[in-house]
């Protein structure tokens, strides 16, 4: 059945059809039980007639038969009964002058009596032959009597019957079909009153639906209420950010303009090339600012995971990278790998993105005394972690959360403020975590744990 298909049609057609078809096979099994007590009442009432003929023969020789016999004869199952009898010798005795012609396989001498199927002036009959030792007149011996009745009464009896069963069995499973129907329409009524509650809501209505409904329809409505609440706080979180966003922007773009003012008024070449230095400058940093947003929307998005990540030959990449440029600023760069594979379901550009704010987070907030850093891989039972280290000045425990928080700093610095931010979205989203604290060397220690990929889905990034 569709699944767009009415529930209230689904429950009756679930509900009805099973119905009929037991009601076909009990109408089938009964219309077969019908025929056969129709044929047993058929034969019952020919023979019947045949012992009050033989009866009436024995005792008036054969000349009258008596009231009750004739009416027997006359509507017996609703129709007229035939009759012949002969004496042993074969002369005719009473009746009518020719009887139906028995099957050529029938023992002419069956014992006490038998039915057989035969024609009558090209009718269908059923016959009854049956056999009586007696003396009528002073003939004594074998007496032989026929006595057939046409089959159309037989049919016209069965009909009888079976209208009779089948019209009860119709009004039955006309009111049973009209009870489901009824029953459905009022049983589905408080799911009508839920959809009709629902669409008298406004559009920006995602407050819990509160009204009462039956256990069967629960789980679905508490199920919405959290969809409710989870799309509410996406969209309260959406606020939020373009909020920061706005507000983040707003001063690198105001930099920009009054640099590119500057520029335009500079009093001489030299000037203006110096403030065209610095316009480039706040340029970059409004780019900076603009990329790490949507880069930090990316990773808080719903997308799904993108492949499967070998964390050792990302981090070597990384510290390839960045090596050249730390070494330029007096820091140096250590990487330390584990023995074996390390890989995670990730977003391969996601999670470069990730480890590199890192690095830049300790260059921008380790201080004047920042001589190392430190990047190490760790791999536990089910769990690989990214270890950034180094000895700068580090954080107060106090001011972890304003770290982690959007646009949050501990110190003025040139950063957005976003890097720890995207880090955390990116190991949330690969259902990992994101922890600082103090480092061995008295700086800050951020680790970046994320679930180890199942070995069958270890297939290299794209």
């Amino acid at each position: 059945m569709n699944p767009s298909t009415s529930l209230r049609l689904r429950l009756t057609a679930i509900i009805l059809i099973p119905l009929l078809l037991i009601s076909l096979l009990v109408g089938i099994w009964q219309w077969r039980e019908m025929r056969l007590q129709a044929e047993v009442l058929f034969e019952r009432s020919l023979l019947t007639t045949a012992l009050a003929i033989v009866a009436d023969v024995a005792r008036s020789g054969g000349d009258a038969l008596s009231l009750e016999t004739r009416d027997l004869l006359s509507d017996t199952s609703g129709g007229p009964v035939y009759y012949h009898g002969y004496a042993p010798d074969g002369v005719y005795v009473t009746g009518y002058a020719t009887p139906p012609v028995r099957p050529a396989t029938q023992d002419a001498q069956a014992e006490p009596y038998a039915f057989y199927d035969s024609t009558y002036y090209g009718r269908p009959v059923r016959v009854l032959r049956i056999h009586d030792v007696a003396t009528v007149d002073g003939i004594s011996g074998r007496f032989t009597y026929t006595v057939w009745q046409e089959l159309s009464v037989r049919d016209a009896l069965l009909r009888e019957l079976s209208y009779g069963a089948f019209m009860v069995m119709a009004v039955l499973i006309g009111t049973v079909a009209l009870v489901v129907w009824f029953g459905v329409r009022f049983g589905l009524r408080p799911l009508v009153d839920l959809e009709d509650a629902i669409s008298r809501r406004s559009s920006d209505d995602l407050s819990p639906i509160r009204r009462p409904v039956p256990p069967e329809t629960r789980g679905l409505v508490d199920r919405l209420n959290t969809l409710f609440g989870q799309v509410e706080a996406a969209m309260a979180a959406q606020t939020v950010f373009i909020s920061n966003a706005a507000h983040q922007l707003r001063n690198p773009i105001a930099g920009v303009l009054a640099m590119a003012e500057a520029v335009r008024s500079a009093p001489s070449e030299d000037a203006a090339r110096s403030r065209a230095g610095e316009l480039l400058k706040s340029a970059r940093h409004a780019k900076d600012l603009a990329n790490k947003l949507l880069t930090l929307e990316r990773a808080s998005s719903g997308e799904a995971l993108a492949d499967t990540v070998d964390l050792a030959a990302l981090l070597m990449r990384l510290s390839d990278t960045h090596r050249a440029r730390m070494t330029a600023r007096g820091v140096a760069l250590s990487l330390a790998l584990p023995v074996g594979q390390a890989k995670v379901q990730a977003d391969p550009v996601m999670l470069e993105e990730a480890v590199t704010n890192l690095i830049d987070n300790a260059l921008l907030h380790g201080g004047a005394g920042l001589t190392r850093v430190d990047m190490a891989l760790s791999l536990d039972t089910d769990t690989a972690t990214i270890r950034i280290s180094d000895d700068g000045v580090g954080i107060a425990p106090d001011e972890v959360d304003i770290a982690l928080a959007r646009f949050g700093q501990t110190s003025p610095s040139e950063g957005s403020g976003l890097g720890l931010s995207i880090a955390e979205a990116v190991a949330n989203k690969g259902g990992g975590s994101l922890t600082l604290s103090s480092s061995d060397a008295g700086g800050l220690d951020v680790a970046l744990s994320l679930p180890l990929a199942a070995e069958a889905d270890q297939r290299p990034a794209a």
